[in-house]
């Protein structure tokens, strides 16, 4: 595994800032569920620790669906969702990789991941922030 560093990320219009920490070499999952498909987010798993939002707190909304677990956060004013307290990990964020800068990662690989046959994959992803 690659080292560590802290990356910045914000939604479209910038109103929401965050940082994770992650490697530099990463894996990032290619969801292709009813909302991530839609909504083109790629997933970078990580706990809660590895995470802290840095402004705009309080320009996020909160949407739910289907079983409620999964929090899905987007910016108020432009509309991104740029992290996530995932299903698969309730105590941990799902970052989206597009609103990170490519450029500060060395290796990506981009792998798909079958969510739109969650129950059957799901449990797949909960050992990915396991750090």
């Amino acid at each position: 595994m690659s080292e560590r560093h802290w990356h910045k990320g914000a939604c479209h219009c910038g109103a929401v800032t965050f940082e994770v920490e992650a490697p530099d070499d990463v894996v990032i999952d290619d969801c292709n569920c009813s909302i991530c498909a839609k909504t083109g987010f790629l997933h970078l798993i990580v706990s809660a620790s590895r995470f802290r939002i840095l402004s705009g707190e309080d320009k996020l909304t909160a949407y739910t669906f289907n079983t409620g677990t999964a929090k899905h956060l987007f910016c108020s004013v432009c509309g991104v969702k740029p992290f996530y307290v995932p299903r698969s990990n309730p105590d941990g964020w799902s970052v989206n990789f597009r609103c990170l800068d490519r450029a500060e990662f060395g290796h990506v690989e981009i792998r798909p991941f079958d969510g739109g046959n969650w129950e059957a994959n799901g449990a797949s992803l909960a050992h990915l922030s396991k750090d």
